[in-house]
């Protein structure tokens, strides 16, 4: 019965340690540390909008200095964002802002916890926000994170008391929390949270402020700071050699994606919370003054804190294991704990502790990182004790039918490796995102109630070590993972997922047809399992035709590809729709593209996402055919010219010279190029020169943060903070009769339906009289916004910036997005021609 007991426990908390990273080997000093957090009784829960905005300087104090218990609860994952390191965006971008969250995470001390609150773009307004999102339903997931992780104290990254000055979302984080903050002790609120967790009020809810948030620095010395608490987040710890500044620089410089690298600080630094609610501070330097954070806190906690804070002031830092007497002694006394709540997490703690102080190694490494449903797979098992005192393996299990017993006595330092077989379930669901299951809305995800908050999806092989230490059962549970090498990078560590026997993946997202002319789609599927026979089809809309019907599917071995390849032919006119592969295996159909997502910085990521395409026969013209494209930031914008029938040649800095430059008919930079290419302030003038000759330059948009260079464009441009983010805002055309509405696609008002997200962003605010703007748009009781799109004549060619967001507007086909940028290419180039054959 204990071991079952053990076991139940550890399960509710797995989602803290998913990650496929290298087994700890923790130092005297981090064993240390965690007997210090063991005896700190309290929590903070820091509550903001997106992976960017947690202050990881006050989140590492909370974690380390202070001791707390600390979670960061975002609302999003950062789905509306941009990407810095490739070209994943949306729901993979989601996926990778929640890995580098956990990544933050396990640098500064701190958990991680969300809503199903969709990141859908900018917002200007809460009132915007919450029309999008679904108050009632995010506002219940901040209510059961306050009530499953029972905070003392709440800080709201943002003030609730300023809509409409800075992002929508950030300032419903705060009304939310202040909301959340009365609703977690109500009964009335949300009852059906209360069949597994209880009513929790938190004491205090404070505001972490600055100087930003009173428009200088000026203004903030001059503030009433009589309700504000000061905080020294500078300090330095001894135990880690490093200062909090230093620790929150490395969580901050996890963000990759969104180009957070940044360098560490030292020294003393002042931190602001102003207490909004609950009560008052009996000492203004510390936030919990007034809450018990001892052991005395809980029923018959005193006994153990007694026994635990001996070992806390006589840490023996040269052999931690002979503390596990008193540790083994407090365990048991904290297992008659009525409270549960304490009982769970402080267990969790404690049994970390307690395999840390005797050093103890246990692996379960599969040969390989995922299977499918009936598969059977090799498990290399390694079992250490690498301390003097008496553990004896009993038995390991798990819930896939895996019992065997070994009574093993674990010598000391004696490596024992076992070799089993584990077979997958046949109802075994492939592991997924769990908020990525079923198609949500553009605002909120959707989740099984069981898993809202996780910031993962629960690993399901688990292997549990049935342990006696020192004559206490024990039980220590751990992922199934895959360890393995590489000659030019080492040891390595990936999950182990479950994956669906076949993958469907149609090689193109968005297919452009600009003509009637049929066209070949190909279709790769990929095995999960050995010996796949059936066959595959494609659906379509009802104006299209594909053939063949159906093909043959038949795949040998586990992990090959099959190619299929489909003919689409769509009908005379313009139209659009989506086709998706349907792979029928006996009796099951697949309809599912397997994504694989593999950065240094984060574990491998496997997705399941549905398999479509969207197909758009394009009513299109254009002129000119060679594109040069300068990357920057990431966008599939150089794809999407290809798919309408452009040479696009990507172009490095250092290839830009007027003789390559000589043989395209446009140029054209990516996304926030200005922002991340430094080499390019060296080359601008050579592509000002290419304008000059005849060349079209077409620049996508940069913020005004940060800029690499001096003079973005041979006219005065100044970039502002502009944006429209609704992406069904009414587009005025302020020069009608301009080329770039009529030649040689006329634009109309339908070219501006069907946008994704929004229409632009940092749009210039001031021009020189050579520019032209093309369109006028704005949000809801804002004012007109001309600056989206804006050319001017350079010598013989054109000089185009654009705020329009493009780069989001071709991966979703919209048609409207590639007839303008069409004819932004295709400027003057009539002329130029007609010019050329006049002179010859």
């Amino acid at each position: 019965m204990q071991h079952r007991f053990f076991v139940g426990l550890l399960s509710l908390f797995l989602y803290t340690s998913l990650q496929a990273q290298k087994p700890k080997t923790p130092s005297s000093s981090k064993i240390y540390e965690s007997v210090q957090k063991l005896n700190f009784l309290g929590s903070v829960l820091y509550l903001a909008a997106h992976p960017d905005d947690e202050n990881t300087r006050l989140i590492s104090y909370m974690a380390n200095q202070v001791k707390a218990r600390t979670a960061y609860l975002s609302l999003t994952r950062g789905d509306g964002g941009q990407n810095l390191i490739g070209p994943e965006i949306r729901e993979l971008l989601g996926v990778i802002r929640t890995q580098e969250l956990l990544a933050a995470r396990r640098v500064d001390g701190g958990e991680q916890i969300f809503t199903r609150a969709n990141d859908f773009g900018y917002s200007k307004h809460p009132d915007e926000t919450l029309d999008i999102w679904n108050k009632n339903e995010v506002l219940s997931d901040v209510v059961l994170a306050i009530r499953t992780f029972r905070p003392d104290i709440i800080i709201n990254r943002f003030d609730h008391r300023t809509p409409g000055t800075t992002h929508g979302h950030h300032t419903t984080s705060a009304m939310l929390g202040v909301e959340a903050f009365d609703l977690a002790n109500d009964k009335n609120a949300y009852p059906d949270q209360l069949k597994k967790n209880k009513i929790w009020q938190p004491q205090r809810i404070f505001f972490n402020t600055n100087w930003w948030f009173y428009g200088s620095q000026e203004n903030f010395d001059k503030a009433d700071k009589s309700n504000m608490t000061t905080l020294d987040i500078g300090v330095y710890y001894p135990l880690k050699g490093l200062s909090n500044n230093e620790v929150a620089a490395m969580a901050s410089s996890q963000h990759l994606c969104q180009g957070f690298g940044r360098l560490s600080q030292r020294g003393s630094q002042k931190e602001y919370v102003e207490l909004l609610k609950g009560k008052p501070l009996e000492n203004k330097e510390n936030i919990f003054s007034g809450i018990n954070t001892t052991w005395s806190r809980i029923a018959g906690g005193k006994a153990i804190g007694d026994i635990l804070y001996k070992v806390e002031n006589n840490f023996d830092f040269k052999n931690p294991s002979n503390h596990l007497n008193d540790l083994l002694k407090a365990y048991k006394l904290l297992q008659n704990i009525k409270d549960n709540h304490w009982k769970t997490q402080k267990s969790k703690e404690l049994l970390s502790i307690i395999e840390m102080c005797v050093g103890l190694y246990i692996e379960a490494s599969a040969e390989t990182n995922w299977a499918t449903q009936n598969e059977t797979i090799q498990l290399d098992i390694e079992v250490l004790n690498r301390s003097n005192q008496d553990i004896r393996l009993e038995s390991i299990n798990n819930t896939e039918g895996l019992n065997i017993s070994k009574q093993i006595n674990l010598k000391e330092n004696t490596k024992y490796t076992f070799k089993e077989k584990l077979t997958v379930k046949s109802n075994q669901k492939p592991t997924t995102p769990y908020w990525l299951d079923e198609k949500g809305t553009l605002g909120m995800y959707k989740a099984n109630k069981n898993l809202i908050g996780l910031p993962e999806t629960p690993r399901i092989l688990n292997i549990h070590f049935n342990l006696l230490i020192n004559k206490t059962p024990i039980t220590i549970t751990k992922p199934v993972v895959q360890r393995f090498s590489k000659p030019d990078k080492g040891e390595l560590y990936r999950p182990f997922e479950i994956i669906p026997e076949v993958s469907a993946k149609i090689t193109e997202k968005v297919i452009i047809l600009e003509n009637n002319k049929q066209r070949d789609v190909t279709l790769v599927l990929k095995a999960g399992r050995d010996n796949l026979e059936g066959y595959a089809e494609i659906c379509y809309p009802n104006n299209w035709k594909v053939f063949p019907a159906k093909q043959k599917v038949s795949i040998k071995n586990k992990g090959e590809e099959q190619v299929l390849v489909f003919t689409i032919v769509p009908p005379t006119t313009q139209s659009e729709g989506y086709i998706t592969p349907i792979v029928t295996i006996g009796e099951n159909k697949h309809s599912k593209e397997l994504i694989k997502i593999e950065y240094d910085h984060i574990p491998m990521q496997t997705v399941l996402l549905p398999s479509e395409t969207k197909i758009v026969r394009l009513d299109i013209k254009k002129r000119g055919e060679n594109i040069a494209y300068i990357q920057g930031a990431g966008d599939v914008v150089p794809e999407s010219l290809q798919q309408i029938g452009y040479n696009v040649r990507i172009l490095k800095p250092e290839e830009i010279n007027a003789e390559t430059l000589s043989i395209f008919d446009a140029v054209v930079v990516g996304i926030r190029a200005y922002n991340t290419i430094e080499d390019l302030k060296f080359k601008q003038q050579q592509l000002f020169n290419f304008v000059a000759e005849g060349g079209n330059m077409i620049v996508q948009y940069n913020t005004n943060h940060r800029l690499k260079i001096d003079q973005l464009a041979p006219y005065k441009l100044k970039l502002s903070r502009d944006r429209v983010t609704d992406e069904n805002a009414e587009v005025r055309f302020l020069n009608p009769q301009h080329e770039l509405l009529n030649f040689p696609n006329k634009i109309t008002q339908n070219d501006f339906k069907g946008w994704t997200q929004e229409r632009g962003l940092y749009f210039p605010n001031e021009w020189g009289k050579e520019f032209t703007p093309i369109l006028s748009m704005h949000d809801k009781n804002e004012s007109a916004k001309n600056g989206s799109l804006l050319v001017a004549k350079h010598g013989k060619g054109y000089y185009i910036y654009t705020g329009l967001s493009f780069f989001r507007e071709f991966p979703a086909g919209v048609s409207g997005a590639y007839r303008l940028f069409a004819n932004m290419l295709s400027i003057g180039k009539d002329k130029i021609k007609t010019e050329a054959t006049l002179k010859n």
